[in-house]
């Protein structure tokens, strides 16, 4: 590990934050969930999405995740794995919108695009 950084502290931040909706609190109701669903499976279906997309984006973003917790150690890793996020945020985002939800319910793909953003650009 060579030196503590603001990218680091983003790094953990944005895994640990997309470990958390993916595996924690994956069947839990929140007020940033997708149209009018109670889980996240089911922002999937009230965005009108197979039942694939799910297991794909869930698949990429806990993989993403990881990658980012090992960029701590292997800093080669870190700008795909931020990459690869932001694009799937992008997509949240469009998602939201196509649901037409409050400006609220994306606050947290914003965040989570920005921060990925800046891991890039760091």
């Amino acid at each position: 590990m060579d030196s503590f950084s603001i990218t680091m502290v983003l790094q953990v931040l944005v895994a640990l934050g997309l470990l958390n909706v993916w595996l924690v609190r994956a069947r839990s109701a929140t007020s940033y969930r997708g149209g009018e669903s109670r889980s996240l499976k089911g922002e999937f279906s009230a965005y009108g999405l197979p039942e694939a997309t799910f297991y794909i984006v869930g698949g990429l973003k806990i993989s993403a995740a990881i990658l980012l917790l090992a960029g701590v150690w292997y800093p080669q890793v870190v700008r795909p794995a931020a990459s690869v996020v932001a694009l799937l945020m992008v997509g949240a985002l469009a998602m939201h919108m196509k649901v037409k939800d409050p400006l609220m319910r994306s606050v947290p793909a914003l965040l989570m695009l920005l921060m990925s953003g800046a891991i890039i650009l760091l």
